[in-house]
């Protein structure tokens, strides 16, 4: 199954892209890559890629704090409801509401 994009976003020369997929054993994993000046920010190169996980064990925590029912299709949930500017609302979520998660970038 191909990642679900989630966003993918021009702002003059900053772009901004953030996908979704489940790996093979469940985990959800957003995969984000940020370009250009704002990037600049976090990394002189104006590159900046990172990866959240979180595994599925710990879904059920993410669906109800999307207000979603246990045992929702979590990538569906995402697809009707987290895409766009939402994205950054879900990344919100997970890093700041106690979502367990790791978080590994590249800058």
């Amino acid at each position: 199954m191909s990642p679900l994009a989630l966003r993918a976003e021009s702002d003059g020369p900053d772009r901004q892209f953030l996908d979704a997929e489940l790996d093979v054993v469940g985990n959800l994993v957003l995969s984000g890559h940020d370009l250009g000046p704002g990037a600049e920010l976090v990394s002189p190169d104006g590159e900046y890629e990172y990866w959240i996980t979180v595994e599925a064990a710990d879904l059920t925590k993410l669906l109800v704090l999307l207000a979603e029912p246990e045992g929702s299709d979590v990538m569906r949930v995402l697809e009707q409801g987290w895409t766009g500017k939402n994205s950054y609302e879900l990344e919100r979520i997970i890093r700041h509401e106690g979502v367990p998660h790791r978080f590994f970038c590249y800058s």
